[in-house]
């Protein structure tokens, strides 16, 4: 029997909003609070029990250090009104990178860090950070601004994630919805990051719409239901799953581009977390591996798997 459903239409309803909010920016908060529980949760009874409490914990510090910082200072009228005008990210990632405060939460967050059981390679590679040059530091918060992480260094560039998360998040959140616009196929109108997953929500004021989601900033923003989020496509678009019709979490797929990103269903499982369920999911990704379909999700915990 095979190991998936074929490609098939997406079965749920397409929407019943006429007009659904553009872009749901995060509390930062409450997002890696949510998202620290979540990984706790799938980590009961799973394989990747030991990576997924790890990751609980390194997200539960998260939200001490967010949940402690002011509000970030609003961008200059000028800069929001060009980006506007072009359509472009309203938050400028190499602006970021130079942020004077970004050194003093990188090491707020490894600091942090140091009580957290971890793998070796992990603890490893948290002690290597702690004592790098700050050009160095600086130089790796570069490779994951542009998504760039290498192979040879995941655990360090993990951390560093950990921490411009954090920021990026707190910076989308001063930000007004009403003033983003669409940036271009697959690309968070805050960021400018591709998307980790998509899911359709059940929120109120939104119910049974679709919404990309970033990995980075933690904005969330309306993309139509049957469209790749890689090239575009409306056309031969797939869902496969493992061999359950109930299925939370389907990979989408596109066969103009043969990419596949995961679609969540929070409409049946409001519990689901776009970054941690990703994780939690890697079954499904190692199932795709078989295919003709390469992953166009970005997750910066997954890179490796």
């Amino acid at each position: 029997m095979s190991a998936f459903q074929g490609p098939q239409p997406d079965p749920a309803a397409i929407g019943r909003l006429a007009k659904a909010p553009f872009a749901l920016l995060p509390d930062p908060a409450a997002l890696f609070r949510r998202r620290a529980e979540r990984f706790e949760v799938l980590a009961a009874g799973s394989d990747l029990a030991p990576y997924l409490r790890f990751l609980a914990g390194l997200c539960a510090r998260q939200h001490a250090i967010a949940a402690a910082l002011p509000p970030a200072p609003p961008l200059p009228e000028a800069r929001l009104e060009r980006a506007r005008a072009a359509a472009m990210p309203l938050l400028d990632r190499q602006a970021m990178a130079d942020a004077p405060g970004l050194p003093a939460l990188v090491a707020q967050v490894l600091e942090a860090m140091g009580d957290l059981a971890m793998p070796p390679p992990a603890a490893e590679a948290l002690a290597a950070l702690r004592l790098a040059e700050p050009a160095e530091r600086a130089a790796m918060c570069r490779n994951v601004l542009a998504d760039s992480i290498p192979t040879d260094a995941l655990p360090e560039h993990l951390f560093l994630s950990a921490a411009l998360q954090i920021e990026a998040a707190r910076q989308a959140a001063a930000l007004d919805p009403a003033r983003l616009v669409p940036v271009g196929t697959g690309l968070c109108p805050v960021c400018g990051g591709p998307p980790l997953a998509s899911c359709v929500t059940g929120r109120p004021g939104a119910e049974g719409a679709r919404y990309a989601a970033c990995g980075f900033c933690g904005t969330d923003w309306n993309e139509v239901r049957i469209k790749c989020l890689a090239c575009g496509s409306t056309k031969g678009i797939g869902y496969r799953a493992p061999e359950d019709e109930a299925a939370t979490i389907k990979a989408e797929t596109c066969d103009a581009c043969r990419s596949w990103v995961k679609i969540l269903y929070q409409d049946r499982n409001p519990a689901l977390d776009p970054l941690a369920d990703d994780v939690g999911s890697l079954g499904l990704d190692l199932l795709m591996q078989g295919t003709e379909y390469r992953r166009a999700g970005f997750d910066p915990f997954l890179i490796g798997y």
